[in-house]
C-alpha cells in the first residue's frame, strides 16, 4: 500500500496541489483525470520520487516497486527488440545471482546459532519471496506473449529498436514494464500509440494483473473498461470517486447539484439572519438577541461551491487563397520501405472543401499517405497530383516530441513566424491558453497536452487551404478535443484527418478511407456511416469482427464465419451527390436550421 499525506506541490506562484491525501491499495485501478496542465504527470513523478513536494510526504513499504511509462521515450540500446524487452528481467537476474551466493554460504557455514546466520537466512527468504512475486518461470514465453499482444510480429523480434518509429519505441517501453511486474504500474497516456487491437489486449492483461495501476488517459472507453476508481485533479484540489470514468461523470454532477442546493439554502438562511440583525439591533430590548445572531453568523461554516476550470482554447484555422477544385489525385500509387510494401494501386481523389478521415490499424500506411500528400515523402511508384493553388499545413503525429526544448514557447513561435505574423504571436498563444507568464515557459517543462497545443498554435502562423492532421487528439483533454473539432468543422478548406478516435471523427468528415492489408478503400460518409456499412458499432468490433479474423470462438470451438458482403458505391456521380448532401446537411446544422443527427 502506498500513501500520500497532506501533499502540496507549488511551481513558482502556481499551486498544483494543495494538501491532498490519498491511498493506493493493491489491485486498485485508478483513472487520473483532469485537463491538460493541471498536474497529472507531475503527481506521477512525485509518486515515483523524481520530484519532491514542498509539504507532506509519500510513504510505501520496503521493497515496493513502481513502473512508470512516461510520455518521453528512454534510450533503447540493445541490438534487437527481443533483447531490449528482456532487459525487464535485469532485477530477476541480479536477485538470482544474490540468492545463489547466499545459498552457498548457508550450505557451507556452521555457525547456525549466531545472529549473522539467522539474518542471512531471513535475507534468503526475502529474496526468494521477491522472485516468486516476479514469477521468474518462462521468461521467453512471457516476452513473446507481451510483444505479440502489443502489436509486434515475430519477424520484428530480431530487428533493431532504432528501425521503428517513436510509437513503436513506446510500445517496447510498455512491454518492459509489463514484464517487470511492479507493485504499482503508472502509465501516462499509454493508448496514444496503440491501435484498437492492442488496446483490447492491454485491457485483458490488466484484468489479471496483481499489482495496482494508475492511468492517465483521455480514452473514455479504455478508462471505463480498466478502472474501478477515478481521481480528479482540478484547481489545486483532488476528488476521489470509487467508480469508472462514466460513473464518475454522473457522480460528479450529482455532487455539485447537492452542493449547490446546500449552498443556496445556506445563503437563504444567512440573508434571513442578516435581516433579523438589521431589524433588532436598534431595539434595546432585542440587542442581546441581535448580538447572538451576529455570533451565530460568525460561527457558521460557509458552504463553498467547487469551481470548474472553465478556461478553454478558442481559435480558427486561417484560410489562404482558394485552391483549385481537385486538391489531390492519386493513380496507382504505391509505397515500399525496402522489401516491405505498405500499400499498392491506390486510386483516390480529394476535392476542395472535402473533410476526409484515414482509418485503419497501425502500420497500414495512414501516416505514410499523409506524409506523401504533404510532400514530406515520395511514393515508390504511381502518380500523385497536387491541385492548383494548394497550400498545406501539416500536423505531424510526433512533432511535439521534436520541439526545441531549450526554447520558451514564445521564442519558438517568434523564431518560426513569418515577419507579417510575428506581432500576432502573443495573441495566438493566448488563444491556446498560453497567456502572460505561461508563454515564457520552457518547452522542456511542458506536459504532453501543452506541447500538443503549441503544435496546433504553430499551424496558425501560416494560412493554408488544406489541413493534414495526423493523430491530432493525442494528449489533448476532452474539452480541447471538442474545441479542435469545432475549429475543423468551421474551416472552409480541405481537411485530412488520421485518427483512431471515434468520438472525435463522428460527424466531422464526409469521406472515410480505410487502410487495410496494402489496400485503400473509400467509403462515403463519416465514421458512423463506415460502421453501418461494416455492420458494426465501433472500432473494437471492426478489429475483432469475423471479417477481420475469418473465425470466431463459439463455446471454446473455432468456427468458420460467413460475412455479408460490403455494400459498394461504384458510381462516382452517386458518391459526389451523397457527399454534397452531407456537406449541405452539416452547413444547415451549423446554422441550427436542422438537427445534426
Amino acid at each position: 500500500m502506498l500513501q500520500a499525506t497532506n501533499l502540496s506541490i507549488i511551481f513558482g506562484s502556481r499551486i498544483l496541489f494543495d494538501n491532498v491525501t490519498f491511498t493506493i491499495q493493491p489491485r486498485d485501478r485508478i483513472g487520473l483525470v483532469g485537463r491538460n496542465g493541471v498536474g497529472k504527470s507531475t503527481l506521477l513523478k512525485a509518486i515515483n520520487g523524481e520530484i519532491s513536494a514542498q509539504e507532506g510526504n509519500i510513504s510505501k513499504p520496503g521493497g515496493y516497486t513502481i513502473g512508470f511509462l512516461k510520455q518521453e521515450i528512454r534510450d533503447q540500446n540493445e541490438p534487437t527488440v527481443w533483447l531490449e524487452a528482456q532487459t525487464a528481467f535485469k532485477e530477476i537476474n541480479i536477485l538470482q545471482e544474490e540468492l545463489d551466493k547466499i545459498q552457498h554460504q548457508l550450505e557451507t557455514r556452521t555457525d547456525y546459532e549466531t545472529d549473522d546466520y539467522m539474518n542471512l537466512s531471513q535475507l534468503f527468504c526475502d529474496i526468494n519471496d521477491r522472485l516468486v512475486h516476479l514469477d521468474i518461470d518462462d521468461k521467453d514465453k512471457k516476452t513473446e506473449l507481451v510483444l505479440l499482444g502489443l502489436g509486434y510480429q515475430r519477424e520484428d523480434f530480431e530487428k533493431a529498436p532504432s528501425t521503428f518509429s517513436g510509437g513503436w519505441a513506446m510500445r517496447l517501453e510498455l512491454s518492459k514494464l509489463l514484464l517487470q511486474n511492479p507493485d504499482l504500474l503508472m502509465l501516462d497516456e499509454p493508448t496514444n500509440h496503440l491501435d484498437i487491437e492492442s488496446i483490447i489486449w492491454l485491457e485483458e492483461f490488466f484484468q489479471k494483473y496483481e499489482g495496482a495501476i494508475i492511468l492517465v488517459s483521455h480514452d473514455k472507453t479504455f478508462l471505463d473498461n480498466v478502472c474501478n476508481k477515478t481521481i480528479e485533479l482540478e484547481l489545486g484540489k483532488m476528488y476521489e470517486y470509487k467508480a469508472n470514468y462514466s460513473k464518475y461523470c454522473i457522480l460528479k454532477e450529482e455532487r455539485r447539484e447537492k452542493q449547490l442546493a446546500t449552498f443556496e439554502n445556506q445563503q437563504d438562511q444567512i440573508k434571513q439572519i442578516e435581516r433579523n440583525i438589521e431589524r433588532f439591533k436598534a431595539k434595546a430590548s432585542k440587542a442581546k438577541f441581535a448580538q447572538s445572531l451576529v455570533k451565530k453568523l460568525d460561527k457558521m461554516d460557509i458552504v463553498e461551491v467547487e469551481q470548474d476550470d472553465v478556461r478553454s482554447m478558442r481559435f480558427q484555422f486561417p484560410m489562404s487563397q482558394q485552391s483549385g477544385k481537385v486538391v489531390v489525385t492519386a493513380k496507382n500509387l504505391a509505397k515500399n520501405y525496402g522489401e516491405k510494401q505498405v500499400f499498392h494501386d491506390v486510386n483516390l481523389e480529394i476535392e476542395r472543401g472535402d473533410k476526409v478521415a484515414f482509418i485503419g490499424k497501425n502500420g497500414m500506411g495512414k501516416t505514410t499517405m499523409a506524409k506523401i500528400i504533404a510532400k514530406e515523402l515520395d511514393a515508390t511508384s504511381g502518380d500523385l497530383t497536387i491541385g492548383h493553388n494548394v497550400s498545406t499545413a501539416f500536423f505531424a503525429q510526433h512533432h511535439a516530441e521534436h520541439l526545441p526544448k531549450e526554447l520558451t514557447i514564445l521564442q519558438y513561435m517568434e523564431d518560426t513566424a513569418p515577419n507579417e505574423v510575428r506581432a500576432q504571436v502573443r495573441n495566438i498563444l493566448g488563444s491556446f491558453m498560453f497567456s502572460g507568464d505561461d508563454a515564457t515557459k520552457k518547452i522542456s517543462v511542458l506536459s504532453g497536452g501543452e506541447r500538443a497545443r503549441v503544435c496546433l498554435a504553430h499551424l496558425l502562423l501560416n494560412p493554408s487551404n488544406v489541413l493534414i492532421l495526423d493523430e491530432p487528439t493525442n494528449h489533448l483533454d476532452l474539452r480541447a478535443k471538442d474545441v479542435l473539432k469545432d475549429a475543423i468543422s468551421k474551416y472552409p478548406g480541405t481537411v485530412i484527418v488520421v485518427s483512431h478516435d471515434r468520438d472525435f471523427l463522428v460527424g466531422l468528415t464526409e469521406k472515410t478511407f480505410e487502410f487495410k492489408d496494402g489496400v485503400v478503400k473509400e467509403h462515403v460518409g463519416d465514421v458512423n456511416a463506415f460502421f453501418e456499412e461494416r455492420r458494426v458499432a465501433n472500432f473494437r468490433e471492426v478489429e475483432l469482427s469475423p471479417q477481420n479474423s475469418q473465425q470466431s470462438i463459439v463455446n471454446g470451438q473455432q468456427k468458420k464465419v460467413t460475412t455479408a458482403p460490403i455494400n459498394k458505391v461504384d458510381d462516382k456521380e452517386a458518391k459526389q451527390l451523397k457527399i454534397r448532401f452531407l456537406k449541405l446537411k452539416k452547413k444547415l446544422a451549423s446554422k441550427n436550421l436542422i438537427s445534426r443527427n
